[in-house]
């Protein structure tokens, strides 16, 4: 789908999710392979490289999020559980709580075909990671991978 589309698209469904929650919960994934590459997906609907991820949906738990997220952003199969790293308020969307999760062992079962939510993936070195990848991004991979201590807020 086409970036025009795509991004009034992204819009919609995020007041979609506005409207019907009054708290949201995301969970996003630092998924690496068995290089130390991780794994990262540009959408197709905003700017950006970012981990995969997605809202924790009614009836699942944050764990099955990450793990669902993982598999439709990325054909990604943890080889162990993941682990939960950190929480973090994002105060820009003014109610927003997003987990991040850590899967040291994935394999990808296929490469990801493109579509209007997934307009690129791959895995990264992590001292080459794509022009664009978002500051929260990198934030969130220095805590992770680097030690830095974590901040509470996105």
């Amino acid at each position: 789908m086409t970036p025009w589309i795509s991004r009034p698209l992204g819009r919609l469904l995020h007041v979609w999710g506005l409207l019907t929650r009054s708290m949201t919960l995301g969970a996003r994934i630092v998924a690496l392979d068995g290089e130390g590459r991780v794994f990262l997906v540009r959408h197709g609907y905003r700017e950006g490289w970012y981990m995969p991820g997605g809202a924790v949906d009614p009836g699942e738990t944050a764990l099955e999020a990450v793990v669902r997220e993982a598999l439709e952003e990325g054909n990604l199969v943890c080889e162990e559980t993941p682990k939960l790293v950190s929480i973090h308020y994002n105060r820009r969307a003014g109610r927003d709580h997003v987990l991040v999760y850590r899967c040291d062992r994935v394999r990808q079962t296929e490469p990801r075909r493109r579509d209007w939510e997934i307009a690129e993936s791959g895995f990264f070195a992590l001292d080459a990671l794509p022009d664009g990848t978002t500051p929260a991004t990198r934030r969130r991979l220095a805590e992770v991978l680097d030690g830095v201590p974590p901040t509470q807020d996105w």
